[in-house]
């Protein structure tokens, strides 16, 4: 059986801000983490332990201090000069003076995509996260939520294999959160994006994810990694045993307690097995 294709790669990775100075940090120790393509992957931890540090190094927005970190098969800075991710972050970041579509054009105009092919592929993301008829708005016409969907629809404006997303729903309400989540879930299902994201929260973790890595106190490293198998999420899916069930075992994965979170459900149990 062909092994699938790697979107990211993780061997080894440190991270220490100020190294050899007054106020040294070790942010991360020694992480490996294979993600594969369309794969869906939560990172969770306490608050410090390093989560966005690691999602900036995949990106390239920070060195590192030891280790590698490859992203669609390249070395992490090629793949940034490449665009082959798209990122999102707690604050939608959209500039109050361009219209919705001149926000998710912009990535593709930074690229030097014509005038036709930028309003045409902003319209299709558009299209995608729902907000085709908002085009023309501002930023400051639109909804919080809404305002995080057109980041994600500029995130995946230059039809990025992979999505980094830092908290994007941290500062929404719980039914704007649950419904944009759902709308990643159908994004990402449509384009097969990988996606890297970046949560405090166990149900949101386990409801998105493939996999929920479970990091420890700083110096952050990866001490779990929880596979969930859901299925394809529906309106029962957050009520269901096996969505209980993989909050369980991520809790006690958190809590360093995860030898005997599984030995409780060793029954043949898995995490998320009902359908």
């Amino acid at each position: 059986m062909t092994a699938p294709e790697t979107a990211v790669e993780l061997r080894g990775v440190s991270k220490i801000f100020n190294e050899g100075r007054a106020g040294e940090v070790a942010a991360l120790t020694g992480v490996d983490l294979t993600i594969a393509r369309g794969e869906f992957i939560a990172l969770i931890g306490p608050s410090g332990c390093g989560k966005s540090t690691l999602l900036r190094l995949v990106a390239d927005l920070i060195p590192g201090s030891a280790g590698t970190v490859t992203v669609a098969g390249k070395p992490a800075r090629q793949a940034r000069l490449d665009q082959e991710y798209g990122i999102a972050f707690q604050q939608a970041g959209l500039f109050e003076w361009r219209t919705v579509r001149r926000n998710v054009e912009l990535p593709l105009e930074l690229r030097g995509h014509g005038r036709k092919e930028r309003r045409a592929r902003a319209e299709e993301m558009l299209e995608l996260v729902g907000l085709a008829d908002f085009a023309g708005h501002y930023p400051a016409q639109l909804s919080g939520g809404m305002q995080q969907r057109v980041a994600i629809a500029r995130a995946l404006a230059v039809h990025p294999p992979l999505l980094l997303m830092d908290e994007p729903f941290g500062a929404l309400d719980e039914m704007t959160r649950e419904r944009l989540q759902d709308e990643l879930l159908r994004i990402c299902a449509s384009t097969g994006t990988s996606t890297v994201f970046v949560t405090h929260s166990i149900p949101e973790a386990v409801y998105l994810a493939d996999r929920v890595v479970v990091m420890s106190p700083r110096p952050g490293r990866i001490t779990d990694v929880v596979p969930i198998d859901l299925g394809t999420r529906t309106e029962t899916t957050r009520q269901s045993p096996g969505f209980f069930t993989g909050i369980t075992t991520v809790r006690a994965a958190l809590r360093g307690t995860a030898a005997s979170a599984t030995a409780a459900s060793a029954d043949g149990e898995t995490v998320g097995a009902d359908r």
